[in-house]
């Protein structure tokens, strides 16, 4: 079976979550990724946590199907083997300190002219140039930066997402961009440079409340796990203390609603409650109502009411819930991928598509494929093993 990417060579000195969420992405697609880590402790996510046998949950997720190469690139013979990688490679991915690459001689410029079809893709809290340029970026600080604690939490307090969405998303587009150079160079033969920052990443995905507010209109107020404009949207707790999370999103709903599911009809022409801009600003009067109602009812009996008048809902799962989600079950998208401690459940990317299955290949240990790509480059097993010892400081 072929995949997509199959055949494309990608090196990548990565670390953390953006560029190895991008370049598992291209893994999962048939990629070659070979990730060059540090010699001994290797990716430093790899120490986060030991939720996963003994491994990291942010390693174990976003490294499988992907070859580690331990190199202290800081020493001439590594980078030599690094610089013959990048002669045949077709991509570099790399999110470093700020300016690291360019000063180890790894800039786009330098190596193009060693290899004109090498797409090298540069992933950085703010970008390449502007004031912002050689600042330290975590995620946490981008979706600060980018407005989105502004937007997210309650009214008295502001909230973090509770995943590395600023880091996700420059992942992302650093993925997309790259399927786009590699379209372009099928058509042009040459390589090309991408720059992508994590804060114009999430400045794309803050899209919606920047024009809320625009031209110095108010800003969507922070409305905990409630819609910031739309009401009924949001979590709702049952009588057995189970919470429903529901979502109406047009007048015909509003009337289903309050037909069959609050089943009390007259609510729906309550002057306070007649259009989404009432029900808004009596959002407080409206909870109350709703809350009354479903006081009386489980929470599998309020979603049955829900789903009888087709009204969007869904359970506040948590984590066993999703590992148990009977949906993922059905639809067959849990694999076992092994890693050094082991087997582990992995889904599968999203999208089925018909024409191939995704990769699903161990998550590496740290140097595990030194030896075999270093063959490959033509070293000699004494070569090898020299550069394995211990360099003198």
């Amino acid at each position: 079976m072929t995949r997509p990417l199959d055949g494309i060579t990608v090196v990548s000195l990565e670390h953390a979550v953006a560029a190895p969420f991008c370049t598992r992405q291209l893994a999962d697609l048939g990629a070659r990724v070979i990730k060059v880590e540090r010699p001994g402790s290797g990716d430093f996510a790899r120490g986060y946590d030991q939720r996963v046998k003994g491994q990291s949950s942010h390693f174990t997720w976003i490294n499988r199907s992907k070859e580690s190469l331990a190199l202290d690139v800081k020493q001439p013979q590594a980078k030599a083997a690094l610089l013959q990688l990048l002669a045949t490679a077709d991509v570099l991915v790399q999110n470093l300190a700020p300016g690291a690459a360019a000063r180890m001689g790894l800039s786009y410029e330098t190596l193009k002219s060693h290899n004109p079809r090498l797409i090298v893709c540069d992933i950085s809290g703010y970008g390449s140039d502007g004031p912002y340029r050689d600042k330290k970026a975590y995620d946490l600080l981008i979706q600060s930066e980018a407005g989105f604690l502004s937007i997210t939490g309650t009214p008295d307090a502001p909230s973090k997402a509770g995943i590395s969405v600023a880091d996700i998303a420059a992942g992302m587009y650093a993925y997309t961009n790259i399927l786009s150079a590699l379209l372009l160079r099928g058509r042009t033969g040459e390589g090309s440079h991408i720059d992508v920052s994590m804060l114009e990443a999430m400045g794309e995905w803050m899209g919606y409340p920047m024009y809320y507010a625009f031209d110095g209109a108010p800003p969507p107020p922070r409305t905990g796990a409630s819609h910031a404009s739309i009401y009924p949207y949001g979590p709702f707790v049952a009588g057995d203390g189970g919470t429903v999370m529901l979502g109406l999103q047009n007048e015909r709903e509003w009337k289903v609603f309050c037909d069959e599911v609050l089943q009390r009809p007259e609510v729906a022409t309550d002057a306070r409650f007649d259009s989404n801009a009432r029900r808004n600003r009596h959002r407080t009067e409206l909870q109350a109502l709703i809350l009354d109602i479903f006081a009386g009812l489980t929470a599998t009996q309020v979603v049955e009411r829900l789903d009888a008048a087709a009204i969007a809902n869904a359970r506040v799962n948590d984590m066993a819930g999703l590992w148990a989600h009977p949906q993922l079950q059905a639809r067959n998208r849990w694999r076992q991928v092994p890693t050094p401690a082991g087997e582990v459940p992995a889904l599968l990317p999203p999208g089925v598509n018909s024409a191939f299955d995704y990769r699903m290949d161990a998550v590496p240990a740290v140097g595990q494929h030194n030896a075999a790509i270093l063959a490959e480059l033509g070293w000699s097993a004494e070569q090898i093993d020299a550069l394995q010892m211990p360099q003198a400081i």
